[in-house]
């Protein structure tokens, strides 16, 4: 490779790199203020897909007529603005829960708007630019070395940067990586010869490209993207919700890129076409009995091995169609991150939207067969009928899946935080009927309507769970104040005595409702009962101390487990807002994560005691078995006689660091780690 290759390559993978470093980076920042996980990351994704877009039309633009003088002195200008933007002080508004979505894209555009864009423009615009000093055609494999970058970053970043570096110490050495970019690129800007004036041959070569295939250069991708963000999203939320297990989509999503693009003589349609139809009928059978369950590993591996085997076909037959010409490169980037947000956008923000249950993987389905159709219509009449028929079929599917979301549902409905299903059963027959609360394929509650049975508290709320120990045992001889994080059916209010007072704290607009009409432990509950909306630390900073006896903090089920609720200085706040014998009760029942040697880490810092209390099941009054950490400052409560057995002390992880605003890792208390 001569020395200029180099240069141009080290350039490109560095720009990925940092690109794909810095979006956890700056998502995470935001959590402390905004809250609700899910929403900011979904939020934080909307905004990089958008500012990558507008990184390939700048590319695009600067190239587009001509790389003039004045052109070049901007690029250069806006590298300078980069680096100083990089030098001040991040803002965050305090008062960002009132408008979040305009909060997130004000912060990230001001604080990383302008690098962001600069390393998004770099791999098309340095394929531009060696094609025209060497004279040759396009250097299409700057795009796959810049996806080799992106994918060292996605994985170094949960594995290696964020379990040893805090959040300020990232920054810095981030910013170290693009002031070396920053130089890089500077070079490169600086030997990029300015062309005054194109040829009027090269405008109309650039212009030769059908608009058919440039319809496929936006397709392809759009398609690509769906399938990356339904299947992530399945996986997560109906599969196993399991921290940190988007990376593996992602990472065969971005593998496609690298073998499209620097391996192409590995992609043979034929075989690929074969195992696509393949993939699809399976999936799409099993999709179709949801009420089936298969082996978590199995599911996962087929559902990743599906996403690859349809990313690499759209992403290699984008490649297939790409322009020669370097006057057409960067518009054909343009349109592939163009559809690249298009599908994210679909599947992330408008599909929540549009429809009230999640019908994001068959639509993916069904948009990647009728695509092959439309690809392999030239390939004759047996590609024609084959994909023809699954299209047929996927379709059949989507009428399949909107009928079994109806079944055993008494009412759905869908927003940013999630899909809601409540589902009401006839078993087990000695309690029916049974009514649920399902976000996903987890429970947010469930209530018992036989005779005498709905005020009982049931799921993970029983009264010889921890949190049923701590209402029970924490006030006697006078009304108890409660808070609660995380409202779900509003089980808890079941513990509600005249005289008490409880106030629920709930992110999503759409579980309150619910809670109060379609499950009656609010209503029937004799305590007085109040609601605070938005992310439950935001309220809490922003209320006077509310002296609570029990705050009982439920909200870490999922896969987006909300950090901002278990560092040392959200601890510091809820003790702000106990009575000086109050107790916190973390909800931690997670199959994948040990949440208790952090809570007692995090607790011990604030000179605080923590046990665990673990509970069995108890079919007979639909309790789950569950575990519970309880901190306090009251040893009376732990040593009395019904808790002293029951509370036990919490098993610590060696090596084990401290959560704080500034520093999070999962990954040590994944359970496969230790385990």
């Amino acid at each position: 490779m001569s020395s200029s290759r180099l240069l141009y390559g080290t350039t490109a993978f560095l720009a990925a790199f940092l690109l794909f470093l810095v979006e956890p980076m700056a998502a995470k920042r935001l959590l402390p203020v905004l809250g609700g996980s899910s929403a900011v990351w979904l939020t934080c994704l909307v905004f990089f897909q958008t500012a990558l877009l507008l990184g390939y039309l700048y590319a695009h633009w600067l190239n587009r007529s001509s790389f003039t003088h004045s052109r070049q002195r901007l690029h250069i200008a806006l590298l300078v603005l980069a680096a100083v933007t990089l030098a001040l002080p991040v803002f965050l508004q305090s008062n960002g829960t009132t408008h979040p979505v305009t909060t997130i894209f004000t912060t990230l555009a001001t604080t990383i708007g302008v690098p962001f864009l600069l390393l998004a423009s770099t791999s098309p615009l340095l394929q531009v630019w060696l094609a025209r000093q060497e004279g040759g055609p396009v250097w299409y494999r700057l795009f796959a070395l810049s996806n080799v970058g992106s994918l060292l970053a996605l994985l170094a970043y949960p594995t290696l940067v964020e379990p040893h570096l805090t959040l300020r110490l990232q920054r810095f050495l981030w910013t170290i990586g693009f002031l070396a970019y920053a130089i890089l690129c500077f070079i490169l800007t600086r030997q990029a010869h300015p062309i005054e004036q194109t040829s009027p041959e090269s405008e109309s070569n650039a212009a030769s490209t059908p608009h058919t295939v440039k319809w496929l250069w936006f397709l392809l991708p759009m398609v690509a993207a769906m399938q990356l963000s339904a299947v992530t999203s399945h996986l997560t939320v109906n599969i196993a919700a399991i921290p940190l297990l988007w990376i593996l989509p992602l990472t065969a999503y971005l593998l496609t890129f690298i073998i499209a693009f620097e391996f192409p003589t590995l992609y043979r349609r034929a075989i690929v076409i074969r195992l696509l139809v393949l993939m699809l009928a399976s999936l799409g059978y099993a999709v179709s009995k949801a009420e089936t369950s298969f082996p978590i590993g199995l599911n996962i591996a087929f559902f990743l091995l599906e996403c690859f085997i349809a990313c690499l076909f759209c992403h290699a037959e984008a490649y297939a169609l790409r322009p020669q010409r370097p006057s057409e490169t960067t518009f054909f980037y343009l349109l592939v991150a163009a559809g690249g947000a298009a599908g994210t956008f679909f599947i992330g923000v408008a599909s929540p939207l549009l429809f009230s249950a999640n019908y994001d993987l068959a639509i993916a389905f069904l948009l990647t067969a009728v695509l092959a159709l439309w690809v392999t219509w030239r390939d004759g009449w047996p590609q024609r009928l084959l994909w023809s028929t699954a299209s047929f079929l996927l379709l059949g599917l989507l009428l399949m899946l909107h009928n079994g979301y109806k079944r055993d549902a008494i009412f759905l409905t869908r927003n940013f935080y999630g899909s809601l299903r409540i589902k009401q059963t006839a078993t087990p027959a000695q309690d029916a009927p049974v009514r649920m609360l399902l976000n996903g394929t987890i429970q947010h509650g469930t209530q018992l309507f036989a005779q005498g049975k709905a005020k009982i508290p049931t799921t993970y709320y029983a009264p010889d769970s921890g949190v049923g120990l701590a209402l029970l045992h924490c006030c006697e001889g006078h009304p108890r104040n409660i808070g609660v994080v995380g409202l779900g059916a509003g089980t808890l209010a079941a513990y509600g005595a005249p005289g008490d007072h409880i106030r629920f704290y709930e992110i999503n607009p759409l579980v309150r409702p619910i809670a109060q009409n379609l499950f009656t432990y609010l209503r029937d509950s004799k305590a007085q009962i109040s609601f605070a909306d938005g992310d439950a630390r935001s309220s809490l900073t922003h209320e006077s101390a509310q002296n609570f006896d029990v705050l009982a903090v439920d909200a870490f089920s999922g896969d987006a487990i909300p950090l901002h609720l278990l560092t040392t200085q959200a601890i510091e706040l809820y003790r702000r807002h106990l009575t000086p014998t109050g107790i916190i009760a973390f909800h931690v029942s997670n199959q994948y994560l040990d949440l208790a040697p952090e809570i007692a880490q995090v607790a011990a810092s604030a000179n605080m005691t923590a046990r665990v209390v673990d509970s069995p099941a108890n079919e007979s009054r639909g309790a789950y078995r569950s575990t519970w950490v309880l901190v306090s400052n009251n040893t009376g409560f732990f040593d009395r006689p019904d808790i002293v057995g029951v509370a036990l002390p919490v098993d610590p992880i060696p090596g084990l660091r401290t959560w704080t605003d500034d520093y999070s890792s999962l990954l040590p208390i994944l359970r496969l780690a230790h385990h």
